[in-house]
């Protein structure tokens, strides 16, 4: 699409994002620039050592979509507004060649999203006959899952008849046993499984710690079973640790409504937002980031998760110790955890000066997971917020010290401790933690600022 130097101006989120974009245009600043019939995307000299990646959309019906990998907030950001300057400006800057692996794969997700949204709209408007084929396929699904889970439980009695003996260095029997539940269509329990592999051997009291995890792979087999007598939180949460999708307070792509169709009040909740940390895991090319965020006022937890095939590329950054005016929707469950972003308010806090961290002791933390687990005994990773945390070494491993007399132990690498050390200068940090109920791994450590 053609597009005007005034277009891309009045693209802009605000005069000061103008001018730093006109700054940019200089094709000596952009180490990489191409295009094609429908993107345009380049490579940014930041102050970082690897260039910021921009990447733009130009084929989308409602005009330019715009991405980039700086930790901006604003939409479209100085880069992509640089990138488009340029490219009206200086179009000989831009080679027509292929698109490189990070354009490409973000292109595909937005359409993929697009045909899936698409897809949900048809459906929406064929009503009821939609419905009956949605209901088919989720009682074929439930089948499925009910046989698998049977055979679960089988291997499970067996495995506790036999002794655990058998297991070790058996480490494809938990890739065989996820294998299945993929299979049988359960993803949340496949993931449980494979997180039973490390546990094996890992500590002289493995045995004990082993049975204790198929224990709770066992009351949710027999929570599946009883569906139908649950409460609808604890189904939610049912469906959630088997993996199946859970159901939203508000539809994507409408309107928020008042209430659900079941009567229910949906769970949104407007607040500034504390970046606590971020982690991401990858499996087969896919890419799974979790960003833990905490509100200032109402002081909830929240848990964003999404995905991204092929590399770490989202297209909204996260990063430890950003604050973002926010409205969340939280998924429904006993203990209402993770949600998604319906509405951000220009993408940053207004001026003044930043509030300080939140004061959370390792007591307080503890007695969060507890009541969590008390409520849904299958939320996996529990987060651990607390102040005071320092890090230190023993042998060739990191120990947490919690306070004066306790410590957490670590599933950490040396150089994400030492880039912890160096950042927090020895003092103590609010850190913010996924606990597995043996390691800690660190999600974000935030450093209050020296008084």
């Amino acid at each position: 699409m053609d597009i005007t130097v005034d277009a891309v101006i009045g693209m802009a989120p605000d005069d000061a994002s103008v001018r730093a974009a006109r700054g940019l245009v200089a094709p000596g600043k952009w180490p990489a620039l191409g295009f094609d019939d429908a993107a345009v995307w380049g490579a940014c000299r930041g102050s970082g050592a690897k260039p910021y990646q921009v990447r733009i959309d130009m084929s989308a019906p409602t005009g330019p979509v715009c991405s980039c990998s700086c930790p901006s907030r604003k939409i479209p950001c100085k880069h992509a507004l640089a990138l488009l300057l340029l490219r009206v400006q200086h179009p000989a800057a831009f080679s027509a060649t292929e698109r490189p692996e990070w354009v490409e794969e973000w292109l595909q997700a937005r359409r993929q999203r697009a045909a899936g949204q698409a897809e949900r709209k048809e459906q929406a408007r064929i009503g009821p006959a939609a419905a009956r084929a949605a209901a088919k396929r989720e009682a074929v699904r439930l089948v499925r899952i009910r046989d698998g889970l049977d055979e679960l439980e089988r291997w499970i009695g067996d495995q506790t008849r036999h002794g655990f003996s058998s297991l070790s260095g058996q480490y494809d029997v938990w890739d065989r046993l996820a294998a299945r539940m993929v299979d049988a269509q359960a993803p949340g329990m496949a993931a449980r499984l494979r997180a039973l592999n490390g546990i094996v051997e890992r500590s002289a009291d493995w045995p004990a710690v082993l049975l204790g995890h198929l224990g709770t792979i066992q009351l949710l087999i027999d929570a599946f079973r009883h569906m139908d007598g649950l409460s609808p939180s604890e189904q939610a949460d049912v469906r959630a640790a088997l993996g199946l999708a859970p159901a939203r307070s508000v539809p994507e792509g409408s309107a928020p409504d008042k209430s659900d169709p079941d009567g229910t009040e949906p769970d949104r909740v407007a607040d500034v937002w504390l970046t606590l940390g971020v982690t991401y895991a990858e499996e087969d090319r896919l890419w799974r980031r979790r960003v833990w965020l905490r509100g200032q006022t109402c002081g909830r937890l929240a848990l964003l998760l999404d995905f991204s095939h092929g590399g770490r590329q989202f297209e909204t950054v996260f990063s430890p110790g950003d604050r973002v005016r926010m409205t969340l929707d939280f998924y429904p469950g006993s203990v209402p955890l993770r949600a998604r972003v319906l509405t951000v308010e220009d993408g940053a806090v207004p001026g003044g000066e930043e509030p300080a961290l939140p004061s959370l002791t390792l007591d307080d933390a503890l007695m969060d997971a507890a009541r969590a687990l008390a409520a849904n005994p299958w939320q996996i990773p529990l987060p651990l917020v607390f102040n005071g945390a320092r890090l230190c070494r023993r042998g060739d491993g990191w120990l947490l010290l919690a306070d004066a007399e306790r410590v957490l132990p670590l599933d950490i690498a040396d150089a994400e401790a030492w880039e912890i050390l160096a950042g927090s200068g020895g003092r103590p940090f609010l850190v913010c933690g996924e606990w597995d109920g043996v390691r800690l791994r660190i999600a974000g450590a935030l450093v209050p600022p020296e008084a």
